[in-house]
């Protein structure tokens, strides 16, 4: 279990075993046998390294430490236990009668033979709905061991995009470690698969803040034994009336338990001595959560009396409307225009822009772009905000807004800052974006053919960030990963369209080794409205061409062949052969999907011709060792061993150790196949060494699982179960190797 658990924070913070062992001063192979379950009793100095490296604090540090202890019992393998609980509310108070409701639905799941329990908390905005649900998901934590699911839907976020019932799932999917190339094609099969994976295991699911029923009835699971808490601004009936969900309706704080929420934020002693203007206080606020908690959050800051406090509060409340039509907590945007008025000058123009950020979150270089200040003014700006409760900061150097707080500063920036400002700062963003992840892919993949869309020169008050290593751009992918998705949708739609072809152009390498297909597939579909805009045949035939190779990998045939071939007739009319090139040898890995190796033969020799007439070398050794590759699906070896060196000497030339990878593993293949097990482990082996070099854990895992095969058809089983056993090891440390993970372990069982 502790492996597993050692595991999961890892990924959870997109670090490979070499970074962890960097971060902790522990061995790469210690830590690969704690997280297979090798160590029996780790030390409490490795625990307490390895807490404080995935930044472990409070419960969730003593559940860490706990699991070390029993290390002795580990969960059946590919049984995750996932914890996605946000951070238990400080400051909690009141809500008696909503937290018995719910305890008296705990007791109604526990009840066999009855459909799912849904509860949906619904009520107006910043009435305390998350706060109210978090805190009883902690409080029953232990009554769902099998773990506890949370998502934000996104339902009323500014920008309208919403999150999608296929991205909760897919996300679901991750939480329960469910490999990206395992998780089928369309919204009914995923949803399928994740509640075949709740089946009779007792989880918590939190849906939170949904739109409406649609949103969220993909993500009900069928089990039981399962729970779901759905939050939302709007009453759920149709949840209530076809799934029997349990409607909670929240409402603005009894007055007495608002003053027990400013007590607990401002002491007993203050309140008590100013009650007058306490009650004032609470009524300006409506005795709403949110509310209450920003005026606390100044009165503590500031010592000033409550009275005047009190007094400006209320005097905000007459000038401004309600920050939402309909709310009846009008004077929260009094509460909130009162801490803006209260920012110093550039604070307050940050907090405005920050609300044309696409989000989830914001690094403080991507702020100090948006803005077009120094990274460290702008940090501190970042903490005048922080501190005045209008915005949080979820993780070192990155903040997140409240919903209604996004709503307002979009609100501020789109009424005080003029259209060409608003569209500077956009544009800066994007340059910030762009620039910082083209650098970062030119790092990670260097012999790539360069972008068909040239970027032209970052705003000169954008700062794009300076990445020095394939670690250093990993991590910055692995974080950014969803912001630069949203930004890729921001670009196109706000008509900044070189910007979100470039950025699709700059996510593929990282999306590509990852296994992200369906992230990969939207960023192109972005990429193509923008290359349709732009009228550029290249662009267009690129994002054609992307479009397919992600609807191949994503199994999505008929969509891959059509995409391809418009890529190929947009490259005829461009006249672009290599772009031909590059397509047949889209259709050639299409064709081998489909079970037509003889197509694709054809395929991968038209591209050969093609490069060849173009003069691109490195176009041509890729298409030679497709040539031998797909002799030898078809049995002909020696026509592969005629093709693939020749491939292999151009890699050579050009220094494309990748190439040399690929070239060794085709001629392994065919060596294997016509009995030479001596010269075919000897080309696995000296593939090994590449991939290994390069970062790639993936091909590393398939080429040692080759060289298992041909130790073992060699007659040398036990080197045979080595190569599986590494192999193995390394699949399972991978989000995508599942399928892969199978059939090594079925060589182990079966042939060693």
């Amino acid at each position: 279990m502790f492996g597993q658990v050692v595991r999961s924070h890892r990924r959870r913070l997109g670090l490979t075993q070499e970074d962890l062992a960097g971060k902790t001063g522990l061995s790469v192979p210690s830590i690969g046998k704690i997280e297979a379950g090798r160590v029996a009793a780790p030390r409490q100095s490795t625990v307490r390294v390895l807490a404080d490296a995935f930044g472990l604090s409070g419960p969730e540090r003593n559940r860490f430490h706990a699991a070390a202890a029993d290390q002795g019992g580990e969960e059946p393998v590919g049984r995750s236990v996932p914890s996605q609980l946000p951070t238990d509310v400080s400051g909690f108070t009141g809500r008696e009668r909503e937290l018995r409701e719910l305890d008296g639905l705990l007791a109604l799941a526990k009840e066999p033979e009855r459909p799912v329990v849904i509860a949906a908390v619904s009520g107006t905005a910043g009435v305390g709905k998350s706060a109210l649900v978090v805190r009883w998901a902690h409080h029953v934590r232990k009554a769902f061991p099998d773990g506890q699911l949370y998502v934000n839907l996104r339902g009323f976020h500014p920008d309208g995009l919403l999150l999608e019932p296929a991205e909760a799932i897919r996300d679901f999917l991750d939480a329960l470690v469910v490999p990206p190339q395992r998780i089928p094609t369309g919204l009914s099969a995923q949803a399928a698969l994740y509640r075949s994976l709740l089946a009779n295991r007792r989880i918590l699911v939190v849906l939170d803040n949904a739109r409406d029923a649609e949103q969220v009835r993909p993500l009900l699971p069928g089990s039981s034994q399962c729970l779901v808490l759905v939050t939302s601004r709007n009453q759920l009936t149709p949840l209530v009336a076809a799934h029997g969900a349990h409607p909670i309706t929240l409402d603005i704080l009894p007055v007495e338990d608002a003053r027990k929420l400013l007590a607990q934020r401002l002491g007993d002693d203050r309140v008590a001595t100013e009650p007058d203007a306490t009650t004032d206080m609470i009524t300006a606020c409506a005795q709403l959560p949110l509310a209450l908690s920003i005026a606390a959050a100044r009165a503590r800051h500031t010592r000033f009396p409550l009275a005047t406090l009190a007094a400006e509060l209320g005097e905000a409340g007459q000038r401004l409307d309600a920050l939402d039509a309909g709310d009846e907590a009008s004077q929260v945007r009094a509460v909130l225009s009162w801490s803006y008025a209260a920012l110093t000058t550039q604070a307050a123009r940050l907090f405005r822009l920050l609300g044309l950020h696409p989000g989830p979150d914001v690094s403080t270089a991507a702020a100090a772009s948006l803005a077009g200040r120094p990274v460290p003014v702008t940090r501190r700006l970042l903490t005048e905000l922080v501190r005045a409760s209008l915005l949080t900061e979820h993780a070192p150097g990155r903040y997140a807004f409240h919903d209604l707080l996004r709503v307002y500063a979009g609100d501020l920036t789109g009424s005080i800052d003029p259209d060409d400002t608003r569209r500077a700062a956009v544009a800066r963003l994007l340059d910030h974006y762009t620039h910082t992840a083209y650098a970062a892919t030119r790092l990670l993949n260097s012999h790539r053919d360069p972008i068909p869309l040239q970027l032209a020169p970052a705003a000169p008050d954008s700062r794009p960030q300076h990445l020095t290593d394939d670690r250093e751009v990993t991590a910055w992918f692995t974080v950014e990963h969803p912001v630069l998705l949203a930004a890729v949708r921001q670009a196109v739609d706000a008509g900044f369209d070189r910007h979100a072809w470039q950025l699709a152009w700059s996510l593929t390498t990282f999306l590509n080794r990852r296994g992200h297909w369906h992230d990969l597939a939207v960023a192109w579909e972005a990429a193509l409205r923008a290359g349709d805009r732009l009228a550029d045949e290249t662009a267009q035939a690129y994002a054609h061409r992307l479009s397919g190779a992600a609807a191949t990998l994503l199994g999505r045939h008929d969509d891959a062949d059509e995409h391809l071939r418009h890529a190929l007739t947009r490259y005829a009319a461009a006249g672009n052969p290599v772009g031909q090139a590059d397509t047949h040898r889209n259709l050639a890995h299409l064709t081998e999907r489909l079970g037509d190796p003889e197509r694709a033969l054809h395929h991968a020799q038209q591209a050969l011709a093609l490069y060849e007439a173009a003069g691109h070398r490195r176009g041509q050794a890729f298409a030679l060792n497709a040539v031998g590759w797909y002799h030898a699906l078809l049995g002909e070896y020696h026509q592969a061993l005629a093709s693939c060196p020749q491939a292999l000497d151009l890699f050579q030339q050009l220094g494309d150790r990748f190439g040399e990878a690929e070239t060794w593993n085709s001629l392994g293949y065919a060596h294997h196949h016509l009995g030479h097990y001596g010269q075919a482990a000897d080309c696995y082996t000296l593939a090994l060494t590449p991939y290994r070099d390069l970062g790639d854990r993936y091909e590393e895992a398939v080429t040692l699982a080759h060289l298992g095969d041909t130790h073992h058809a060699a007659g040398n089983p036990a080197a045979a179960r080595t190569a599986w056993q590494d192999a193995l090891n390394i699949l399972a440390d991978l989000d995508h190797s599942d399928p892969d993970a199978d059939a090594v372990r079925t060589r182990l069982h079966d042939r060693a």
